[in-house]
């Protein structure tokens, strides 16, 4: 099946040949030794995973999959261990779980597991990796995570998330670029693209100098691509030159409503150009609100 195809040399190999469709049995006849069993377990008796990897939650993702929940039901089961004769934890699917609680359901189908510490953290972050939409960082540090915490080799994560090794060293080396960097990575306000190419960047402060820039004006990932070759990132350019205070502010108030995704560009004679780069149809109608309200 195209499903646990996807989970590649994970959780797939870990809970064996399972179909996630299964109809969910009684939560007496508890998995032991089988895997592949599907338990409705209360959601009282459930606590989440300390060591789940994912640090943010979108929330209108959240809202999306509650929505989802309430129409379908749970599709696909979460995994769990137990931890007592009537507690669990979450070794994965704790999107699912909440969603599931938002949605005022009492229970929820599940795997359960048997794994210690060492084995739940492992089992967590490979899935994570594997199945959620981690933003860039957010997948490095559960790399790095798994190197620190699961000693794992980069040729052993590599088999367990099923990509190739050279993926795993270029998402680790995210991790080098300066703290402003990675953050503005984790909010989209840069690509992947963009990061790559500033990792070619010999200074921390030449990075920096540049990411700024390429905020600033609204620079895609071949226009700083050529920046770098050039060499032509002299801050004395008359586009690359400090904005006066009145057009930062500018940027600054309309950046809000837009992520900061605003570049202001000054002419001669005075002249200029503001672009906004917008997400969808709901953000541009926001600030239009916003802006009746401001009147």
């Amino acid at each position: 099946m195209a499903k646990r195809d996807a989970l590649g040399r994970g959780l797939g190999a870990l809970l064996g040949d399972v179909d996630p469709l299964k109809e969910p049995v009684d939560i007496h006849r508890i998995a032991s030794g089988n895997p592949a069993a599907v338990n409705e377990v209360p959601l009282n008796q459930i606590i989440p995973n300390p060591y789940q990897p994912r640090s943010d939650f979108d929330p209108e993702a959240m809202e999306e999959l509650t929505a989802s929940i309430r129409t379908l039901g749970i599709i696909q089961p979460i995994t769990l261990r137990q931890t007592g004769p009537e507690s669990y934890q979450i070794i994965s699917g704790e999107r699912r779980f909440r969603a599931a609680r938002a949605a005022g359901l009492t229970s929820i189908p599940a795997y359960i597991r048997k794994a210690d510490d060492a084995a739940m953290l492992e089992m967590a972050i490979v899935e994570n990796i594997q199945r959620e939409d981690l933003d860039p960082i957010e997948t490095a540090l559960s790399f790095q995570r798994l190197i620190d915490e699961c000693n794992l080799t980069q040729e052993a994560m590599a088999l367990r998330v099923g990509k190739n090794r050279a993926t795993i060293a270029n998402s680790l080396r995210l991790l080098k670029l300066p703290e402003e960097i990675q953050q503005a990575l984790k909010l989209g306000k840069i690509s992947a693209g963009h990061a790559k190419v500033l990792l070619g960047v010999d200074t921390p402060d030449r990075q920096l100098q540049l990411f700024n820039l390429t905020v600033r004006n609204g620079w895609s990932v071949r226009q700083l691509e050529q920046k770098v070759q050039q060499g032509n990132a002299d801050a004395s350019a008359p586009e690359e030159q400090a904005l006066p205070a009145l057009y930062q502010t500018l940027a600054e108030r309309v950046g809000r409503h837009f992520d900061g995704k605003v570049a202001v560009r000054l002419g001669a004679g005075g002249s200029g150009t503001i672009t906004i780069r917008f997400k969808d149809a709901d953000q541009v109608e926001r600030f239009i609100k916003d802006l009746k309200t401001e009147e």
